[in-house]
């Protein structure tokens, strides 16, 4: 697409999930695309942070908080000065009005318009749902993160299904790096005192992630263990949030007698992290609701066995790979953790599943069709504003990137 600009917003970059997505779309798009003019608006330093990118990627500093009036108005006119032909919002922004030129948006789930429902229902859960609505409305594409998401999209804000593109999310690469050497054990052991069998959760520790009845599973699970005389220093390792705000795991540990075989971890670095997922006997992640869920997917690349839950996205993400189970049924979660620690052959067959179904997962796939879109909206006399130049005058000009 030469003479091509088109403005990423990068100011979430730090975030979980969304950071993920917004830092691995621009590092591919900076290899696969040499002619596209990129302006990436956020943080110079955080893009620092990934490396070297060509020279048709350039950053434009705009920090403060993303849904203040100020802030909207500076990334307008940021957008305006530098004549974009098109923004991409990797995230539901409430409110990307009165642009120069259409945008494209990211969906990666419902949750907060979902919880937003049950807790308000006065003015101003209807005001905030008005708001993303008419983003929506106004997006030239939308990409969701997968089929579930945009059902959800559908159902929630009337979307017509042709707007709405799937475009899966996939893992960092740094998880494809093979599996941990005996540095890699050794650090763990002697970093974080890992020596013992352990099954692993990661990812946020929020409500809808439903840690706490994984640990209540858990410590069903050691008195089933008991009994078969199995794996009598089994532990749970939680990688995740500082758990300050979530005083209800600990009285659940505590509450449940595994003080002395529940560990929070906190956050690890994505070097350790995959560490963790090799070394795991399961990864278990029996969430509530993901729009996605790259946690499975990432374990999954090692050979881990995955237990996960049968409701939204998770089914989609995983296939014939993990064993599902009902994430509110906390017996049906502890039988399924017993029976994949010790049936071998499930073992097995498990593993060659989970190699298989991470690889039909690329962000070099995805991003792929991300470039596609952007060409197919940019080139649509129908999605250039009516009120400001055509995407083809626009395309013409010369303005440099201050």
């Amino acid at each position: 697409m030469p003479f091509v600009k088109i403005a990423i917003d990068i100011r979430r970059m730090t975030e979980f999930g969304v950071g993920t997505y917004i830092r691995n779309i621009v590092r591919t798009l900076g290899r696969l695309d040499l002619k596209t003019t990129y302006i990436l608006i956020g943080s110079p330093d955080k893009v620092k942070e990934m490396g070297a990118l060509p020279a048709n990627f350039h950053t434009v500093p705009l920090t403060g908080p993303e849904r203040s009036l100020q802030s909207f108005r500076a990334f307008r006119t940021i957008v305006k000065r530098l004549e974009c032909d098109l923004v991409h919002i990797p995230n539901l922004f409430s409110i990307p009005r009165a642009l120069p030129c259409p945008y494209v948006m990211t969906v990666h789930d419902m949750l907060e318009h979902l919880s937003r429902a049950r807790r308000e229902t006065g003015f101003w859960g209807s005001f905030h749902f008005q708001l993303t609505k008419r983003a929506l409305r106004g997006a030239a594409r939308i990409f969701a993160v997968s089929n579930f998401t945009k059902i959800e999209i559908e159902k929630l804000f009337g979307i017509p299904p042709a707007r709405i593109e799937v475009v899966y999310n996939a893992i960092d690469e740094r998880f494809l790096h093979g599996h941990a050497s005996a540095a890699d054990r050794q650090l763990i052991a002697e970093r974080y005192q890992v020596t013992y069998p352990f099954l692993l959760y990661a990812g946020r520790v929020s409500p809808h992630k439903n840690v706490v009845r994984m640990i209540e599973a858990f410590s069903a699970l050691k008195t089933e263990l008991e009994k078969d005389h199995a794996f009598p220093d089994l532990k749970l390792i939680i990688i995740g949030d500082d758990l300050s705000g979530n005083p209800d795991l600990r009285r659940t540990v505590v509450r449940s007698g595994v003080q002395n075989d529940v560990r929070f971890l906190g956050f690890v670095p994505i070097e350790v992290l995959r560490t963790f997922y090799d070394q795991a006997k399961i990864f278990v992640f029996p969430s509530l609701y993901e729009g996605f869920g790259l946690p499975p997917l990432e374990a999954m690349a090692h050979g881990t066995p995955v237990v996960t839950s049968n409701v939204s996205s998770l089914p989609e993400v995983v296939g014939n790979a993990a064993v599902l189970v009902h994430p509110e049924n906390v017996f049906e979660i502890m039988r399924a953790l017993h029976r994949v620690l010790l049936d071998q052959p499930l073992r097995e067959k498990m593993k060659e599943r989970s190699y298989r179904q991470a690889a039909k997962f690329s962000w070099e796939k995805s991003v792929r069709r991300i470039m596609d879109a952007y060409q197919e909206v940019v080139g649509s006399e129908d999605t250039a504003d009516p009120t400001g130049p055509s995407a083809a005058a626009r395309r013409n000009t010369t303005a440099g990137v201050a």
